[in-house]
Formats: structure tokens, sequence, C-alpha cells
């Protein structure tokens, strides 16, 4: 699984002092990062040296807020460059590059983070930043880098001799662990749990230790690792309890994060009032965050170790060129040392790296005598501010001592869900206003809960109401019971728009019970569940178009469940909201989740009695195809087609005339394909494909016929009796004259199929050459030099032509034209609307509409009033008056006594021809 890799920074260009490019090894939210020198000369440059050799996937930075970097080029290698080690170099390869924002629009005050995915194996790592972008707040013209993130897998080393910093087996893991700050089991930030090979925890996203306190940082992977346990081991309810406190903590750790990013500079400022101050709040609210984890049994000892303790410690390469031993594992060294908690690091980055370090200030020594002896009453959680209080998790019961760790999700689940212990916040002046009435039938103490800024308390709040609406007896009164219906009503409306899901949850499980088991139990009838529905739904639309994935479909799922519920179903209520027409300005997910809610309920209960009519739907979707998202033009198309599977004609009236300027609209044209479809009609593509296959039969057929009439001509030429007498042919083309069968093979062996052009030079050589360059009604694609027909031009150059991607057609004249060029075509007088191939044929040279027929394209294409752009057809008719002149001369001949020879009429295919069919093309020998 990719996961965060370590590094040591092997070397730099250049630094500002006090912003070494060592700081870019730690990640914090007080790290300065590097600066490169005050008007340095560009590009500067950083390599770094990954603890091991890995196939990296991902490259984040975090770039300055205005020292940026116009271009980030990166480069990989297994081994250092020349100037480190000369006798086992390898060039650095490039992998590309990035370009970083100006950060104008924020006017400075933002940082980028660049996330780059990648696929490259090495171990050294370089950076190349080019010149800064130019602002006023850049005096010195430097570029910076705040921090850098590398996330990847290792990868076994099949020759560690190339690699010049070697780290032991023993050690290596070890090093990475110094690094994170965890120990070589922990894979808190491998995300193997999820069952995807290439997912990355976000514990491993660079912005998370960024803007995280390290030491809450550390807790959070732990507490993640035993999440994963307690997964693994089927201990659901515990996993749930871990899960919640990880997300807790990560507001607690950014909060601290945010008071060290305040102290420091008010130190800076040499405000150490403040400094102190801000100290002791961090210091307090640790302690209480500390306290309330240990109390639930989710905190030890081991958990408090400082994510910083050890300092990275790179090894030196020796100059010579074999490897050098690598130093004993830092970590067995502590053991060993006892006194010292770190390994010294080597001279040049030492200073740096201890002035950069920030370690959260160690607890002071009652912490531990208090979280011993403290009781879970004696915690006084009101008289905190909310956004400082602990962690809201279930207390043990008072009185328990050690918990064995198999004991724990038991105890948890012994402890009930209305036992929270505590009382939640008083309610607000608008709040006891907002909810008077339902505090008159529920009681403050409930409604105070629901409306807590503590989760726990809103999701146990709608729990126990939930218990309270089941268990209510059949004797009731009635008004009692819809007084208390509406109650629930107005607290679930509330709860539908929580955030926390758990909480979320719980609102649908209890307006399903309302709707299903309370309402149909007191008889209450349809006017309460109308009520329910009408009060709830308009909010549980507006979750469907939720950020979250999850509660998208949740939600969405809900209310088709409520949509098929027979107490719902006949009401007819959910259809008339999701035909409602889409909102141009709603956000995305919201749109998409309605259009696919109407076309999944629309199959479920079609249009009779339903809510469903084909007014409303057919307005609905004939809407939705103007709408801005593909995917809703998408659905919009499907529910089109299967109301016309039902109703057919009546959906026509909704829709534009079937005709050329409609079937432009590529959507238009999908329907009432479509449409042709479910009538059982041959589409546009199956007629073409017809007609492919029919022109196909018909050459394969006149071949054989060809064949057989050359066998039959040969055959009759050896066994014809000489007193019989000559049998006479004619051909339209061919002079009216007798002659031996011989002389027919001979006259249609010299003869042009496609302009019907007879010469003595077109032998076999010959014929290829009239194709290549004189047929006048061939040509040349310009673009992958093959000889195509000029009427099959166009579909030459959409479907065989080598460069057919570049080209698309246009839906005015039908022609090929380069899709860059094709919306300024469009706009241009240039093109010429094309007529139906019925009425008209299309020249894709002159770009004219003439005479429909096979017959006109030679007469357009070789007549003196036909195209006007067909260079061929000069050389063409010039060749032609003087074969006509020939023919005179011959005549006059003839008269005198001279006879020329005549040819007979039935024409095979000639020596070295070329079968006429629409999409064929010939290439020059």
């Amino acid at each position: 699984m990719p996961h965060k890799i370590g590094f040591i920074v092997v070397s730099s260009s250049g630094h500002e002092d006090g912003f070494s490019a060592k700081e870019l090894m730690v990640h914090a939210p007080t790290v300065n990062g590097w600066r490169s020198p005050r008007f340095c000369q560009f590009p500067q440059e950083i390599v770094l040296q990954m603890v091991d050799r890995c196939r990296v996937r991902k490259l984040q930075l975090l770039a300055h807020q205005y020292m940026i970097s116009s271009k980030i080029e990166f480069y990989i290698s297994d081994s250092l460059p020349e100037y480190f080690a000369p006798y086992q170099a390898e060039r650095f390869r490039r992998l590309g590059y990035v370009s970083l924002c100006d950060n104008e629009k924020t006017g400075c005050k933002a940082r980028e983070l660049k996330s780059v995915y990648v696929d490259a194996v090495g171990q050294f790592l370089k950076l190349i930043f080019h010149k800064n972008h130019v602002n006023r707040y850049n005096l010195y013209s430097q570029v910076a880098l705040v921090a850098v993130n590398i996330i990847g897998d290792p990868v076994d080393c099949s020759d560690e001799s190339t690699i010049f910093f070697l780290f032991p087996k023993a050690s290596r893991e070890k090093l990475i662990d110094h690094y994170l700050g965890q120990s070589s089991e922990d894979s808190g930030l491998d995300g193997s749990y999820i069952g995807k090979p290439d997912y990355i925890s976000p514990l491993d996203d660079l912005a998370f230790d960024m803007y995280q306190d390290p030491e809450v940082a550390q807790i959070i992977r732990r507490l993640d690792e035993k999440k994963r346990d307690a997964v693994q081991k089927e201990r659901y309810d515990h996993a749930k309890k871990l899960k919640q406190a990880i997300a807790d903590l990560q507001k607690v750790g950014e909060r601290l994060g945010r008071y060290d990013v305040e102290k420091r500079c008010a130190v800076e400022k040499e405000d150490y009032d403040l400094a102190k101050e801000k100290k002791q709040q961090m210091e307090q609210y640790r302690t209480k965050v500390y306290q309330q984890l240990e109390l639930h049994n989710l905190l030890d000892s081991e958990m408090i170790r400082k994510p910083f303790d050890f300092h990275l410690s790179p090894l030196v390469h020796s100059g010579s060129p074999c490897l050098q031993k690598s130093v004993q594992s830092p970590l067995h060294q502590e053991e060993r040392m006892g006194e010292k908690n770190y390994v010294e690091p080597f001279p040049l980055a030492k200073t740096q790296l201890q002035n950069t370090l920030s370690v959260p200030p160690k607890q002071p020594a009652h912490v531990s005598q208090l979280m011993a002896s403290e009781s879970p009453s004696k915690i006084n959680v009101d008289l905190l501010p909310y956004d400082e209080r602990p962690l809201p998790t279930v207390l043990k019961q008072q009185g328990e001592t050690c918990v064995e760790p198999d004991k724990v999700e038991e105890d948890v689940t012994m402890v009930s869900k209305g036992s929270i212990m505590g009382e939640p916040e008083p309610l607000t002046e608008k709040a006891l206003r907002e909810a008077s009435s339902a505090i008159e039938v529920l009681g403050e103490n409930l409604v105070a809960r629901a409306y807590s800024k503590t989760w726990s308390y809103r999701e146990e709040a709608l729990l126990s109401l939930y218990n309270k609406l089941m268990t209510m007896p059949n004797g009731t009164p009635k008004e009692d019971l819809k007084n208390h219906l509406r109650a629930a009503i107005f607290l679930i409306k509330r709860a539908i728009k929580d955030l926390v899901p758990s909480v979320f949850q719980s609102s649908l499980k209890l307006l399903k019970m309302i709707i299903t088991q309370y309402i149909p139990k007191h008889k209450l009838g349809k006017p309460e569940t109308t009520l329910s529905v009408e009060k709830t739904l308009p909010n549980l639309l507006t979750r469907t178009g939720d950020s979250s994935a999850r509660l998208r479909i949740i939600a969405s799922n809900f209310i088709q469940e409520l949509a098929l519920c027979k107490e719902i179903k006949p009401l007819q209520i959910i259809p008339t909201y999701l035909v409602q027409p889409l909102k141009q300005n709603s956000s995305t997910h919201l749109a998409m989740s309605q259009t696919d809610l109407l076309a999944r309920l629309l199959k479920d209960l079609g249009t009779e009695n339903s809510g469903f009519t084909v007014d409303n739907v057919m307005r609905f979707s004939v809407s939705a195809l103007e709408h801005r998202i593909f995917e809703i033009r998408e659905i919009a198309i499907k529910v089109i087609l299967d109301m016309y599977k039902t109703h057919r004609t009546l959906i026509l009236d909704y829709l534009p005339a079937d005709d050329g300027n409609t079937r432009k609209n590529v959507l238009f044209k999908t329907l009432f394909e479509g449409f042709a479809k479910i009538d059982g009609k041959a589409t546009t593509a199956d007629i073409r494909d017809q007609k492919k296959a029919a022109t196909e039969e018909g050459e394969k057929q006149k071949k054989e016929e060809i064949k057989v009439l050359q066998d039959k001509e040969s055959n009759t030429g050896k066994v014809k009796n000489q007193d019989d007498p000559p049998k006479k042919t004619v051909h339209p083309n061919a002079p009216d004259s007798p002659g031996d069968h011989a002389s027919v093979a001979n006259y249609l062996d010299y003869l042009c199929i496609f302009c019907g052009e007879r010469d003595d030079s077109f032998t076999e050589e010959g014929l290829d050459l009239h194709y290549w360059k004189h047929c006048p009604m061939l040509t040349r694609c310009e673009h992958c030099k093959q000889v195509v027909e000029i009427a099959s031009l166009t579909e030459h150059l959409l479907t065989e032509c080598d460069k057919r991607e570049e080209f698309g057609k246009c839906h005015r004249c039908c022609e090929a034209v380069f899709k860059e060029e094709l919306p300024k075509h469009i706009k241009s007088k240039a093109c010429n609307p094309a007529r139906s191939e019925k009425l008209a044929n299309r020249c894709p040279l002159c770009h004219e509409n003439f005479t429909p027929g096979e017959e006109a394209w030679k007469s357009h294409l070789t007549g003196p009033a036909g195209c006007t752009m067909n260079l061929r057809k000069t050389y063409y008719l010039q060749k032609i008056q003087a074969t006509q002149m020939g023919k005179a001369v011959d005549s006059v001949t003839a008269k005198s006594g001279t006879s020329g020879s005549k040819f007979g009429s039935k024409i095979p295919t000639p020596k070295g021809g070329l079968n006429k069919s629409t999409n064929r093309a010939y290439t020059k020998r």
C-alpha cells in the first residue's frame, strides 16, 4: 500500500540564513521551510534521499504564500549524481514539472498545496525551482518551499551495490519510524483496511501533519491502528467509539496547532505575556483532553511519546566506490545510552533541526496523578467553552478499576445510550421560543439534548424519543398522540440537517417508525401521514445534494423507500416534488440526485395513479435536456425513451419535429433513433450498414459474373467453328463493327472503370498511373496519400484516413472538417447546408449540391459546367478533345477504304483494374 516515505536532504544550491533545506525533513504547523538566497541565480535545486529505493506514487508540495516559483521540475535517480559519487553515477530521469499559481487572487495570503501523481522508481529525488513570480511582497526575488511530502511503496533492490547510502534491514523500517513517530508495526498510514491496493490514507496527506499538533497526530495514528485491530476482531462498538474519538481529536489537534502558531507569533513580536498565556492554554487544554481519553480507556502512556523525539541521522558516504556500513539503529542506541533520547544529527543539520522542531510542552508532573484519581463526576464540562470541551465519549461506570482490553467493548455496550452522564448546555432564548411547543410535550431536558452542541446528546435524544413513541399505550387520547407526533416531527426536521452521520441516520430511523408503525398502530389517519412527509421531505431532498457520497445515497434510498411504502404511495406526495423543474443554479449533486430518483421511481410506480403523469414527466425531462450537466441529460434521454415505450405518440407532442435541422442536435438525434429502434424500424446506422452490405454483395456478384463471362468467351473462342457466321455484340461506348471475341477482352483490358476512358497505354502499370494522376473521378487524400473516389472522400476522412481522429463531421454541410476549426467553420458563410441524399449529391471539392444519382457524379466531375475545383478535369477534357479529333481522322480514312477494328460490348474487369466501391482507397505502387 502506498504510504508516507521518510527522506533526508542531501544537498541544496543554497538557502537564506535560518531557512535551510533541512527544514523540509520536518512536518509541523510551525516549520519555516526552505528559502533560496536573496537575489539568487535560477534555477535552484534540492536533492532528497528517500530511506530506501521506492516506487513513488504521489508528491505533495506546500508553496510559500508569496515566494512562489513559476515552475518546479522533478527528477529521480537510483544513485547520486557524479559530483557526489564519481565511480558509480547515474543521470537523473526527468519526470515532468508543475506550474504554481502566482497567488494574486488571494492577495498572497494563502498557500498552494500542489499534489502530483507519478509512477517512478528510485531513491533520490531532485527538485528544480525556476524563476519566481513577481509581486510586491517578494522584495529579494526569492523562491521558497514550506514542506514536501513523498508517498509511495518500498521496492526490493535486486542489486544493492548500486545504492550509495545503504540502510540495513534491521534499522531501515525503524529509520522511517523515527521520522513518522511510530513503531515499525504501526500500520496507521497504510490504509490497508480499505481493501484497495492504491489507497492512500488521509493520515499520510501533507495537510494532516501541517495543521495538526504533532503529539495529537501521533495519538490519532495509534487510535487508528487500534480501530483497525478492533474491526479485524469484529468489535464494532469499540471501533465506532474509536472512530468518533479520532474525528474529535483531529479538531483538538488543529486547535492546539493554531495555539502553537499564535505562541510563536507572540514570541517573534516579543509579547512574552501572550506567549506564556498561549502556552498555559495549550497545557490546560491538552491535559483535559488526555484526562477524558484516559478515563475512557482510549489512551495509554505509550501514545504520549513525542513524535519528533528522534532526528533523522543520514549516512555519510565515504567517497569510496565501496558501500559504507551504516551506523547502528538509533533505536538501539537509545536503549543502550539510557540518558539520551535522540541520536546526534550530522553537523550541518543539527542546529537547524533543533531550532525548527516544535515539540509540545510536556505535561506537568501532577497530571498523571490527576488522571488516576479524578472521577468522572468531578469533570465539570459545562464550565468550558464548547470548542475546548473534552471528547464526548461514553464514560465508564463509576467505581470501575482496571479493565482488561478484551472486556472494554463489552463494558461499553452495557452502558445504555440513555445513561450518558452529565447534562447538556441549557437552551438559549431563541431555542426556547422556537421549540416551545415541543418542550410542552416532550420536556425541556429531551429537547435540550436534541439542541445540544454535542453530537452524542443529540443522538441520545432521538433514540429516547424513539423508545418513548414505541411504548405509547393504545388507550392514549388522540390529541396527545398527535401532539407527540408533531413534536417528534419538529425534532426530526432539525436532525435531518445534522452533519453527524449517526444523528442523521437516527432521524431517518425515527421518521420511518412514525410513518410505518406509530401512525397505523394508533390509527391517526392520512392527514398525519401527509403532514409528516410534507414537513420532512424538503430537508430530505436537500440532503441528496450532500457533499458526502455516502449520505447522498442514504438519503436517496430512504426517499425511494418512503415513496414505495403502502402508507405513502397512495398520497402521491413524493412524485409531485420530484417533477419540479431543475434550478440552473442548484448544486450538481442535488440536480443529479433528483433526476436519478425520478427515473428510479418512474420505473417502480409508472404513470397510473402514482403522481407521475405524461405531462409533468415530459415537461421535466425536456427541460433537463438543456441542463449544463452531461449526466443529467443522459438520464433525461433514458426517461423519455422509457416513456415512449408506454405512450408512443403522446411523447412526440413534447418534442420538435423529426427533420434534418432537429437531427443536427445530438440529443434529439439520439432520441429519434431510439424511437425508431423501439418501433422496430431501421435507424440511420442500420440503413448505412445495409447499404454497405448491399454494395459489397453487388460487387461480389459482379466479380463472379465477369469471371464466368470471361471463362465462357475464352472457351467459345477455342471451339468455335470457322464456318459459323461471326456473332455481333454491342457496347454503348464501343464502335459498332464486327470483330472476333478475343478483341473484346483486349478492349476491356484498356478501360478505366471509373471515368470510362479507353487508352492503349492502360496496361496494369498504365492504369495505376492513370488512377494516381489523371482519373477525374478519383483524387489523392492530402493526409494519408491514398487514392480514393471523390464521391466517398468525406466518408474516407471520417472513417478510414490515418488522421481520421483529427476530423469531425459538420452537421450542417455534412462534410469532414478539422475538429479544431469546426466551431469557426460553422459560423462562416462557407458552410453551405447540405440537402438530403435523396434530393442531391454533395461534392466535397466545390462544396455544392447537385443532381442525385450515381451517373450525376460523372457529369459533375468531368463535364465542362461541372465541378470547378476538380484539377484533373482539365487534363481529362483535353485528352477527350484529342481523342475526338483522332476519331474524325479515322472516319476520313475509313471512307477512303481503311477500316478500323470493332469491339464487343461485354465489359469484364480489366487487368490490374479496381473494383468501384464507395469506401475503397488505392495506393501508388
